[in-house]
């Protein structure tokens, strides 16, 4: 799973098989340690929103999910979910929530789990 933050927008990217887990299981995370801090991030499915929710506590992000659409998503061809949620300060936050493809250039990263990108074919 990958994070991106830019600005009031956050995307989450997950592989083949983070989607699968995360359909059959109702949930995955992963965590970065810096040295004395742990960031945790993660994706959960949730019966009670109907759309992408996310919250930051004790160095966390998680990404809620409605249940019945993550249990689905697996085995579908949706490749994204998006909100625009308003924050208790009242900007908006962009979520975004995405299968992982194959980078179309060269990557040192380990891809082998990605979705085939679809403009290779």
């Amino acid at each position: 799973m990958k994070i991106r933050i830019k600005g009031d927008s956050i995307r989450f990217r997950l592989t083949q098989s983070e989607v699968k887990s995360l359909s059959e299981n109702g949930q995955i995370y992963d965590s970065t340690n810096f040295g004395t801090i742990k960031f945790s991030y993660g994706v959960v499915l949730k019966r009670d929103v109907n759309q992408l929710h996310i919250s930051f506590t004790n160095n966390s992000i998680i990404l809620e999910m409605p249940e019945t659409i993550g249990k689905a998503w697996f085995s579908n061809d949706i490749v994204t979910y998006d909100h625009i949620m308003k924050t208790t300060l009242g900007n908006n936050l962009y979520l975004l929530l995405e299968k992982d493809f194959t980078c179309l250039d060269n990557t040192i990263e380990d891809q082998s789990d990605n979705y085939p990108n679809p403009k290779l074919s």
